[in-house]
């Protein structure tokens, strides 16, 4: 079966698509989610299957995006016909550009929209090529939920969604003009470039002003104390400096040396980077690792009185961290919320009075 891109019935397919994918999908999922019980925002769900749930909704999410993806490769690769030769096209907008007739200057049609209104401004733009403008349209709105849903299922996404997407986008749209180009499926564009990773970056700032105001309640409050901060921090030491620091160590006191080595090492898994003897043969320091993160712990060797001491970290997936840790045969309690971030979190105890808290990353 033939599609045929330019088509009316086509472009009223992508765009409703387009607005399902928008629209819709935020609002049927914090639906669904606070009827059965399930916080979005890594907190407590009410509901004791919440994790279950949760993996079935993240298995929906995929099978929506694989949904898109197969659209996207019909309209891209398998509704086009193979041709026998190469063809390149490397001017930006031309045929958007040889799409319309004008009277006027650019300059002049817009003073005319501001001065007489958009019907005056408009008549003097004569359309010649509406399947040009369609084609171009019709490449934007076809990445616009690409932009969107990679940071709606994908967490490594939405982590940077600012700038992860559109690139991703872009990638994406590249490799794709080269397999058309390499199978002669269509040709290399570089108008479709540009409209693809505009539409990207339209569907990844939907994400942001829809998708999560829609799953955030709290927006306002955070958008507001944030700029708060910020009128405040701007004129302060470190505020030039935000974005690059970070708290990568933290120092814990303990008593003797095989406890560190059986309770970090051995059941938690950090790596010994470095272990400094003192001076008198006395105190041992270790610096311990684990990936980003560095604990280093100052050990007297000697029975004595140590404060209670706390230690949190973040991780993702705290079931299967729970699991790993019961079977390594440290007791943990059962899970808890974070009174300042509402996220799930739980706790467990080391040696030395030691007080850990794995926070779940977003």
């Amino acid at each position: 079966m033939t599609i045929y891109v330019n088509h009316p019935i086509t472009l009223l397919a992508v765009t409703a698509s387009v607005a399902v994918f928008i629209v819709l999908l935020p609002y049927i999922d914090r639906r669904v989610c606070r009827k059965l019980g399930l916080n979005l925002q890594h907190g407590l769900s009410a509901n004791a299957n919440a994790d279950a749930l949760l993996k079935l909704r993240q298995l929906v999410l995929y099978l929506v995006f694989l949904l898109y993806v197969a659209a996207f490769l019909v309209i891209a690769f398998f509704s086009r016909t193979t041709t026998e030769a190469y063809q390149v096209h490397v001017a930006p907008f031309q045929d958007l550009y040889n799409a319309v007739e004008t009277d006027r200057g650019l300059v002049d049609i817009l003073q005319t929209v501001f001065t007489e209104g958009l019907t005056e401004g408009l008549s003097h733009v004569e359309v010649i090529r509406p399947e040009d403008i369609a084609q171009v349209y019709l490449n934007i709105m076809l990445f616009v939920p690409m932009g969107y849903l990679l940071p709606y299922v994908f967490g490594w996404f939405r982590a940077n969604a600012r700038i992860r997407p559109v690139v991703a986008c872009f990638i994406l749209s590249l490799a794709t003009e080269n397999l058309q180009l390499i199978f002669r499926r269509g040709f290399y564009d570089l108008d479709d470039l540009l409209s693809n990773t505009l539409g990207g970056f339209i569907g990844q700032m939907l994400f942001i002003s829809i998708a999560y105001v829609v799953t955030h309640p709290d927006w306002k409050r955070e958008l507001k104390s944030y700029h708060r901060w910020q009128r405040h921090a701007r004129h302060m030491t470190l505020y030039p400096f935000a974005r690059k620091i970070g708290l990568s160590r933290t120092t814990l006191l303990a008593t003797y040396e095989v406890a560190v080595w059986d309770f970090y090492v051995d059941k938690l898994g950090f790596r010994v980077k470095k272990q400094v003897m003192s001076l008198d043969d006395i105190d041992t320091r270790f610096l311990l690792v684990m990936g980003s993160s560095q604990v280093e712990i100052i050990c007297f060797n000697k029975k004595k009185m140590i404060p209670v001491q706390y230690l949190t970290i973040s991780a993702r997936n705290l079931v299967k961290i729970k699991k790993r840790l019961e079977k390594n045969g440290i007791e943990v309690g059962e899970f808890h919320r974070d009174p300042y971030t509402d996220l799930r979190c739980l706790s467990f105890t080391g040696p030395d009075r030691v007080c850990i808290t794995v926070i779940e990353q977003p």
